[in-house]
């Protein structure tokens, strides 16, 4: 019997803020404080309209642009132009209740905790958390995120029944494991690192609609997918020197997916999950490391959960002749979009290099045109890192899916730069790109080719001069408009001299939300118009800038801080969601995470859902028939307490799916 020793482990960390961008690059701080000296130069003129006013819908843009939604059957476009676009609910106020507060004429039940079995004769979970490892790669994993409802029964516009496919960002091991993590002798135990491991990574549920509400159902398509899990390399970095590893010695396979935080569905209706926090699994402790390690954050020590002492492919260090001998390359196996498809359990996931290797947050697709490329865009969720856009070499044809499941393996990714003038410019993060080559020469910087270029993304995008943003978290395109969405949570690294009329905060507590419209409504084009939708914050210390009558303040209905979630609900209404940790949620005016709704023309904002205590609320999707939405709850209890948020009396914290329904059958906030 050996006693638990305190961990050196430090996976309490908030990873996201860390800094491991070295660039002289402009931070956006910069653009927006001449930006705003701009705005007040060119207020009641008319150019004023090009960086500060809501242009009309684009009937281009308008056109069909309700199939790419969801991937499933859509509303017309007159549809969604003919439903109410403002939010139609009593707001609530704030609280710092321990549970799910909604509005009046709303019930939310839970389902879908962390811990409960795939199949009803599945292994159950034990409220003393003794569950085994191999248990656990039977149970819907840890720490809800990103997810997607996919209608089954019925064709596309089924409401009823579908896929719930969700990621689980990280684990709480205090909460998993009944005595907390083990450490002897220096190591970690390798049951407990075996059962984080399977506690990471995808669910796929099915659920259906009954007369009880929502339930989970056994299913053919049930399954986990893992930290353990076969995933194939595809895209420029397939079979690349630096991706071979004594796993994989062609460089073609990896196992796992981890810290899958937002997530994104493609116009032929499979799920892409997003590798954020990757970095911290792994430990480099060799004197040298390369670039593809450093500039991502590897640590050169501690590893977040020490998996590295008990499985070998988490320690980075060289230790044999040539790559195929150790694990040195692991890491570069990681930090991409990995593809799923949710209707074949037999399939295996793929991870699509070409969007870029960095902190996806999520990734988010413009309406396809027929016959035209598929445009996506993906945030690097770390402070002072960039926004992204990958433009497909193919165009994309409907019903085609041999044509559709190779669309993201060739293409140009590209990183934005925001300029003072509230124009910006996509920038080709292309071994092609003289600019890039000529960047390259300057700083004594080189690159083997393209694959070489995506592993190390961040440095392209770092030589391209790329504007440094405010952790870019959430993306969403209004199925209207067609403009971009983006959340900036957050900067604590801010100077207090940075403050500015646009951002009159130094640090950035309380985060912003950015949007811009591609020229000429292309969202292949290079350029684009970008202005702030709202600065969060208080009623002091706020501002909502679109509608009428210039900017105003948020009101009691609608103060946040750090907006993370960020999704368009098919009938135009904007859904934020919010991160807030430590003493932003223990006191202040915002009290718990919660979600509220926006009107994207008006800029009004109202709340709609808090959650329970030191949770955050992130996650969300709807039935196509909006009369059912799905939200996430992650990591309730943060922070400690007596009882805890589902279950209560002594059962520990789970992290659990809502699903919020109106009484009277409506559609949800209207």
């Amino acid at each position: 019997m050996t006693e638990r020793q305190d961990s050196p482990y430090n996976a309490s960390t908030d990873f996201e803020i860390e800094d491991c961008n070295p660039s002289r690059n402009r931070h956006f701080s910069d653009v927006l404080r001449v930006n705003q000296t701009r705005r007040k130069l060119l207020q009641g003129t008319a150019a004023a309209a090009a960086v500060g006013v809501a242009a009309p819908v684009s009937a281009k843009l308008a056109t069909g642009v309700a199939a790419a939604l969801d991937g499933g059957h859509a509303f017309s476009a007159e549809e969604i132009k003919s439903l109410a676009l403002r939010p139609a609910f009593p707001a609530i106020a704030v609280n710092r209740d321990n549970t799910i507060t909604v509005p009046p004429g709303y019930t939310a039940q839970v389902i879908c905790r962390w811990g409960e079995p795939l199949f009803s004769n599945g292994p159950a979970f034990k409220i003393d958390r003794s569950n085994s490892a191999a248990e656990q790669a039977q149970q819907i994993g840890m720490h809800h995120d990103g997810m997607h409802f996919f209608p089954l029964r019925g064709g596309q516009s089924s409401s009823e029944r579908g896929l719930l496919v969700m990621n689980h960002e990280y684990i709480d091991d205090d909460a998993l494991h009944p005595n907390g993590p083990s450490v002897v002798d220096g190591k970690r135990p390798a049951a407990e690192v075996a059962k984080e491991i399977a506690a990471h990574g995808i669910s796929v549920l099915e659920v259906a609609r009954g007369e009880s509400g929502w339930q989970r159902v056994d299913s053919a398509f049930n399954r986990r997918i893992t930290g353990e899990t076969l995933m194939e390399l595809t895209g420029p970095v397939r079979g690349h020197a630096k991706v071979r590893t004594k796993f994989s010695s062609d460089g073609t396979r990896t196992r796992g997916t981890l810290n899958n935080c937002g997530h994104g569905v493609t116009p032929w209706g499979t799920y892409l999950t997003c590798e954020e926090n990757w970095a911290g699994y792994f430990s480099n402790r060799d004197e040298t490391r390369p670039r593809e390690h450093s500039r991502y954050g590897v640590p050169s020590g501690n590893s977040r959960y020490g998996w590295d002492t008990a499985q070998e492919r988490f320690d980075a260090r060289a230790k044999a002749s040539s790559a195929s001998g150790d694990f040195r390359n692991e890491p570069n196996t990681f930090g991409y979009i990995v593809e799923v498809d949710p209707f074949d359990p037999n399939s295996v996931p793929k991870k699509r290099t070409a969007l870029g290797r960095f902190g996806h947050e999520g990734c988010w697709f413009a309406p396809p045109r027929t016959g035209r490329p598929v445009v996506c865009y993906s945030g690097d969720d770390a402070q002072n890192e960039y926004i992204y856009r990958f433009v497909s070499r193919q165009p994309y044809v409907p019903l085609m899916s041999g044509n559709s499941r190779d669309l993201l393996d060739s293409g140009t990714l590209y990183v934005a730069r925001f300029n003072d003038d509230g124009t910006g410019r996509w920038m080709a993060v292309d071994i092609a790109n003289p600019d890039l080559q000529a960047a390259a020469a300057a700083a004594g910087v080189s690159f083997a080719d393209q694959g070489d270029v995506i592993l190390n993304t961040r440095l392209a995008a770092d030589l391209l001069e790329a504007t440094k943003m405010d952790r870019p978290e959430w993306g969403a395109v209004d199925p209207v408009s067609g403009e971009v969405y983006f959340t900036l949570t957050n900067n604590s690294r801010r100077a207090a001299n940075a403050v500015d009329a646009a951002n009159p905060r130094g640090p950035n507590a309380f985060g912003h939300i950015l949007r811009w419209r591609p020229e000429n409504d292309d969202h292949a084009a290079d350029g684009f118009s970008w202005e702030i939708f709202v600065l969060s914050g208080t009623e002091t210390d706020s501002a909502v800038l679109p509608g009428q009558g210039g900017s105003r303040k948020l009101g009691a209905d609608s103060i946040h801080a750090s907006p993370d979630g960020l999704w368009f609900d098919r009938g135009g209404l904007l859904w934020i969601q919010t991160d807030m940790s430590g003493g932003q949620l223990r006191e202040g005016p915002f009290g718990n995470n919660q979600m509220l709704a926006a009107d994207p023309v008006s800029g009004e904002i109202r709340r709609f859902l808090v959650g329970p205590s030191g949770c955050e609320v992130t996650g969300i999707t709807m039935t196509p028939d909006l009369r059912s939405v799905f939200v996430n709850i992650q990591h309730p209890g943060e922070g400690g307490g007596n009882e805890f948020w589902p279950d209560f009396g002594n059962a520990p914290p789970r992290s659990a799916t809502v699903v919020v329904t109106k009484d009277d059958g409506g559609i949800i906030g209207t």
